[in-house]
């Protein structure tokens, strides 16, 4: 079976055209695999609207992934909308150009819908010596998921949708660039006080394992690689400490637009919110390294998956398929 999962988030939308081989478990193996970044959630923020730019952009890429996967002959479509789309106003405008090009309508997930949905791509291709249960940091342009699960049943043990991103934060804090110190602090404060809600939701400290998942997480790895271009396989897997994620964020949070220009791994539609993006990673990571060691277990190390959400939806379209128009 050749299915599809199309993610639609606040920066990007991200094609995934896989066949479906089940022996035993169920696995993915990609045909497709693309991103492309559309901004949908450009101003959202502060108008709870898609602005009209931003849809075109984000149907002219919709009509490109509809081409590809009608050349691929995908049987099995599954298109999920996230942040942008769950605060938009005008949503419906941009549901129903989907399913015009499309023929199915994409499901707007909720943040507890969008963790299970991550957590369950993650958990697809989990890189070795993860230890359960895990911690999923999904990172995207307008919300954060944090999913404490199971790695050996599955199971979704604790979840929470923080609306903390890379775009947020830069449309409410970061103003200038390199931003000032006042701006750093007020975006700080606003990550952490996100995370002491996420708190009551999700027990950080029982975590054993974290694994960090997107672009902001993939960005800030390519760069502790030294990387020259993107690559995905060197990328998935990778190990961090705390200590080298804070260095790295430090630098992309404190560095010029051109330094950021610079990194060949950088996709163009990132470079701006990089800086944002990765001081929530550090955020993040201080905090759920100060609640693991509280626990009586340190966190050694951050992994990074390549494998997210996307991946999620490619399974959801081989487990409940729905038809595309051709």
């Amino acid at each position: 079976m050749r299915v599809a999962g199309i993610d639609c988030g606040t920066n990007s939308i991200r094609l995934l055209i896989a066949d479906v081989e089940a022996t035993g478990a169920v696995r993915l193996r990609d045909v497709v695999r693309t991103m492309t970044i559309v901004r949908l959630g450009q101003g959202v923020d502060r108008t709870h609207r898609f602005a009209p730019d931003a849809l075109e952009r984000t149907l002219t890429a919709v009509d490109d992934f509809a081409a590809q996967c009608r050349a691929a002959h995908v049987d099995s479509i599954r298109f999920a909308a996230t942040s942008a789309t769950r605060d938009a106003e005008n949503r419906d405008e941009f549901l129903d150009g989907v399913e015009e090009r499309l023929g199915v309508r994409p499901q707007v997930l909720s943040g507890a819908e969008e963790a299970a949905t991550s957590f369950a791509g993650a958990l697809s291709a989990m890189p070795a010596g993860v230890e359960s249960p895990v911690i999923a940091v999904d990172l995207g342009g307008g919300s954060t998921e944090l999913v404490l699960g199971d790695t050996a049943t599955g199971e979704v043990l604790a979840s929470h949708s923080m609306n903390v991103g890379s775009v947020r934060m830069r449309e409410r804090h970061l103003r200038h660039d390199p931003p000032t110190e006042a701006e750093v602090a007020a975006a700080r404060a606003d990550i952490n006080a996100a995370l002491d809600e996420a708190e009551q939701h999700v027990p950080f400290g029982a975590a054993r394992g974290v694994v960090g998942l997107a672009g902001t997480v993939t960005s800030v790895t390519a760069r502790f690689l030294g990387l020259r271009q993107y690559d995905a396989e060197r990328i998935h897997g990778t190990a961090l400490t705390p200590g080298e994620i804070a260095a790295q964020t430090a630098w992309f949070v404190a560095a010029s637009r051109p330094a950021r220009a610079a990194l060949g791994f950088l996709a163009p539609g990132r470079i701006d919110v990089i800086g944002s993006g990765a001081l929530v990673w550090q955020e993040v990571v201080a905090r759920l390294a100060s609640r693991m060691h509280d626990a009586g277990h340190s966190l050694e190390h951050v992994v990074t998956s390549e494998h997210d959400i996307l991946d999620g939806l490619a399974l959801w379209a081989a487990r409940e398929p729905q038809s595309p128009a051709w």
